[in-house]
């Protein structure tokens, strides 16, 4: 449903075929198996023990002499096998419904290029033309603001055409259509030398109340792409491949280190070469050929007249300029580095939290059926539904301050799992102990208690 509402007024009524939009929506659906698995587990176990509750069948077994934990037994190897599944799935199925999906967008977005025409943003899909849209309503489809830069002259933007509003559709034979109202048409006409040289330039403009350009796409059909470019991304790799990358990675990183460092202390910090001596020093030689002499820099300093000494500060005041700038400008080129490194790091890391999500959900939502003991869909799903917010919540913060290196991958792509466990143990606990502290029912009678009582103390205070 995440992809239809994003995407699917661009995929509709585009010339696509039913098999090209079903294909996309079985990647992403493919994609999204994973996180959905820890949720069907969690349903699936309150509804079943809540059943089980419900009918006091789990009353007969534990009379018989049957523990909870014997009784989960069987589920439990069952939910182990499904955790390894789930791996399997995660490592190897979902990379190549990745490479799948990526590719199929890109195809479509060449073959039909008002995929890519976005708002505020210059499209150059279209050769020798320009477009630029302020704002596109996707209820009405309606566009507002609308430039067309015309360049088939080769004279730069002699022709432009802008309207206020007007709509994009493309047509059965494969043309793609705006329809301009309330516009203008600006061209610049051929001007003599004359008119070069005084710099006075013709200007024909032409006001319309409708205006139909049509842009041929006949060279926009969908060619599958080789899916070979598209395999560097870190949603497209396994385990090992992640691994090996990170690694690469990380070697890159710490070169780029130690080359800034030598940069930065060789050009900025430390001026070896002969002309900063000359001109820092003057005739003064600081290393002989026989021996180093030592020197007191701030006796050296004040040997110079006044103009030295403003020469000194302005030299070193242009040095720690130039050296802020450039450690300014690398900066950005690190944390860019940093942050491809953790998005390799998250999507390892990801290959066993939504693995392990599964038990732990298991262990939650079992002893809470058993403690409820409610089953059917009213109950059961509201439960589910709050302990999987509570997890998604948890899981896409610790993602984040993952992926802005606030903490590292592990802590934040494990704090759901970690947060959550020691729930489904004291859950756990509960059961086995036959706890009635989510029972209702438990404190319907504490609180008739606590109105007899009530009622009682007041009756003594009357009389």
């Amino acid at each position: 449903m995440q992809f239809l509402w994003k995407w699917i007024d661009d995929l509709a009524g585009k010339g696509l075929s039913v098999s090209v939009i079903t294909e996309l929506l079985l990647y992403v659906s493919v994609s999204l198996v994973p996180m959905a698995l820890p949720l069907s587990i969690l349903l699936a176990s309150i509804m079943t023990f809540g059943n089980l509750a419900e009918n006091y069948e789990l009353t007969a077994l534990k009379s018989s002499g049957i523990s909870l934990q014997r009784i989960m037994s069987p589920l439990i190897i069952f939910v182990v096998g499904v955790s390894f599944l789930a791996f399997f799935f995660s490592n190897n199925v979902m990379p190549y419904a990745n490479l799948k999906m990526q590719s199929l967008l890109y195809d479509v977005s060449q073959k039909r290029p008002e995929f890519n025409i976005r708002e505020g943003i210059f499209y150059n899909g279209i050769e020798n033309y320009s477009i630029k849209i302020a704002h596109k309503d996707n209820r009405t489809n309606l566009l507002r603001d609308i430039k067309i830069y015309d360049h088939t002259e080769g004279r730069g933007n002699v022709n432009v055409t802008t309207a206020d509003s007007g709509y994009m559709k493309t047509t059965a034979d494969s043309n793609l259509v705006f329809i301009l109202l309330n516009g203008y048409s600006y061209t610049e006409l051929a001007s003599d030398r004359n008119m070069r040289l005084t710099k006075s330039y013709p200007e024909r403009r032409d006001h319309f109340e409708r205006q139909d350009i049509v842009f041929s796409l006949s060279g926009f059909q969908l060619n599958r792409t080789d899916e070979n470019l598209f395999k560097g991304g870190y949603k497209m790799m396994n385990l090992k491949q992640l691994t090996q990358t990170t690694d690469s990675l990380y070697k890159e990183y710490d070169v780029s280190k130690k080359q800034f460092y030598k940069e930065v202390v060789a050009t900025n910090y430390f001026r070896t070469d002969p002309v900063y001596k000359k001109t820092l020093f003057k005739d003064t030689f600081v290393i002989r050929r026989s021996r180093l002499i030592s020197l007191n820099m701030d006796s050296l300093y004040e040997s110079l007249d006044i103009q030295g000494k403003k020469n000194i500060i302005t030299q070193a005041l242009n040095l720690a300029r130039a050296t802020e700038g450039h450690i300014a400008a690398q900066k950005d080129n690190f944390l860019n580095k940093i942050r491809k490194i953790r998005r390799h790091e998250i999507e390892w890391h990801r290959k066993f939290t939504l693995s392990f999500a599964c038990l732990v959900f298991f262990f939650i939502g079992a002893p809470l059926g058993a403690i409820i003991r409610r089953g059917g869909l009213g109950m059961p799903v509201v439960v589910s539904i709050i302990f999987f917010v509570i997890y998604y919540v948890i899981s896409i913060s610790g993602e984040k301050f993952a992926r802005e290196s606030v903490t590292p991958a592990f802590e934040g792509m494990w704090i759901s799992s970690f947060v959550l466990l020691p729930l489904g143990v004291f859950l756990t606990y509960k059961a086995t102990s036959d706890s009635t502290f989510l029972n209702v029912d438990t404190y319907l009678a504490y609180l008739k208690k606590l109105i007899r009582f009530l009622r009682i103390n007041e009756i003594f205070e009357t009389s």
